[in-house]
């Protein structure tokens, strides 16, 4: 099924252009920084609560203008957030403030950056013994890497905020004379990082000649649930759209204890993954009442449902769903409030020294796949820049509607990814 979202596994590429300079041979060579990343950086539990509220007020926001487009839709803002970060690094002045309000970086460019490393190394703790979909380990991998233009001079403090704190080493390309080799290039490295889920994330003629930097971040996440569904028990069965149509789906059933809320016009239910250290909150608004919901779903709401999630006793039955689909983010990050970033008078001079770069656009893409066994995701983001209980009967919960789902992580709160399902067949 195709449907538009930003991802499981994510990916961030951001390309930035600049005054021309003098070719060279393509290549992916990596120029490394004087400076190692920062292992266990010391961050306080306030700047790490902080980024994550920032995040995920950011990721609900990201979705409310996006909502629009018609059909599925799936994302990975903490994809996103960490290349934007990565990016924000080298903003200054009005820039940088507008990138401050649209993205709720509420932190200190000094603190924001550690939390970021130190949020990263939190998750690369998850799933220690737990299984994946595929019947192989648990997989929640998060990289970053950042491809400059050879013979373009960045400021070696730039360079070594990003070794520190995201460990990304500047790989050497030659967007001048061979913006398509170097096109070609990143992708294939997008596509090893996301275990093939994540291909052609940079469309032909996004990179060109005055491409100068391209920051990339990619999410793999793979994981079976804590409680696997029957696959005997999967049955076609009706799937109510949100015009009063129908189509068949193939709906998966189980009754299991599961974490639950019934709220006003909508009902709400937490299905964990193996070692119950990330988990899907599914948000299933009462028939005809998604838009009226939909609308309402910020990060203050979603929070308000974890916290009046109750362990029941519950009859499930949703639908297995899977799809892919890509976002150009520019004009939704400029009506979110900061279309300087994308103007001739951006400020990345924190970059180069001097106010040439620009962003062109930010690229997403994601894949998603969930069936009996659990969930597989990826996602890509690219910005590009430029010069310039006791037993009791169990409660129904029929997912035979469009659905929100999120993939968080449990004890940071940390929204990996977020969705919507209008059609399982799409």
């Amino acid at each position: 099924m195709k449907l538009k979202f930003i991802s499981l596994l994510g990916l961030g590429i951001i390309l930035v252009a600049g005054l021309p300079a003098c070719g060279q041979p393509a290549s992916a060579d990596v120029l490394h920084s004087n400076k190692a990343r920062v292992t266990s950086p010391v961050v306080s539990q306030v700047d790490m609560t902080s980024l994550v509220d920032g995040n995920n007020i950011f990721a609900f926001n990201l979705y409310q203008a996006l909502k629009d487009n018609a059909g599925n839709m799936f994302f990975s803002p903490y994809s996103i957030s960490m290349a934007l970060a990565m990016t924000y690094a080298g903003a200054r002045d009005s820039t940088a403030q507008q990138m401050t309000d649209t993205l709720h970086y509420v932190l200190p460019q000094d603190r924001l950056h550690p939390a970021f490393n130190n949020l990263d190394e939190v998750l690369a703790t998850r799933g220690q013994g737990a299984k994946g979909k595929d019947g192989k380990g648990f997989r929640l991998n998060i990289v970053n890497a950042i491809w400059g233009q050879k013979g373009y001079e960045f400021l070696a403090q730039y360079l070594d905020l990003l070794a520190e704190n995201y460990g990304a080493g500047m790989r050497l390309m030659d967007f001048i004379s061979a913006p398509e080799t170097s096109r070609q290039i990143i992708n294939k490295w997008v596509s090893d990082q996301t275990e093939g889920r994540i291909k052609d994330l940079i469309p032909p003629r996004a990179i060109d000649s005055i491409t100068r930097l391209v920051l990339t971040n990619a999410i793999y996440f793979n994981a079976a649930w804590a409680n696997p569904f029957e696959k005997g028990a999967t049955k076609p069965d009706t799937f109510h759209l949100a015009d009063g149509s129908e189509v068949k789906a193939s709906m998966m059933h189980q009754t299991e204890h599961l974490n639950y809320m019934d709220g006003d016009k909508f009902q709400a239910v937490e299905l964990p993954y193996d070692g119950r250290e990330l988990s899907m909150l599914v948000i299933v608004p009462d028939t005809g009442k998604f838009t009226e919901i939909e609308k309402t779903v910020d990060a203050a709401q979603v929070n308000s449902i974890i916290k009046n999630l109750n362990p029941k006793q519950i009859a499930l039955t949703i639908p297995a769903f899977k799809f892919e689909s890509e976002f150009s983010l520019k004009k939704a990050l400029s009506d979110m409030g900061m279309p300087v970033a994308f103007s001739d008078s951006a400020d990345f001079s924190g970059m180069t020294g001097k106010r040439d770069l620009y962003i062109s656009d930010v690229i997403h893409k994601a894949f998603i796949a969930t069936d009996e066994s659990g969930t597989e995701a990826a996602a890509a983001t690219a910005v590009i820049m430029r010069a310039t209980a006791m037993p009791v009967s169990p409660i129904e919960v029929k997912i035979d509607r469009p659905f929100i789902f999120l993939i968080r992580d449990i004890k940071t709160g940390t929204v990996l990814f977020i969705g919507r399902v209008m059609n399982p067949n799409a």
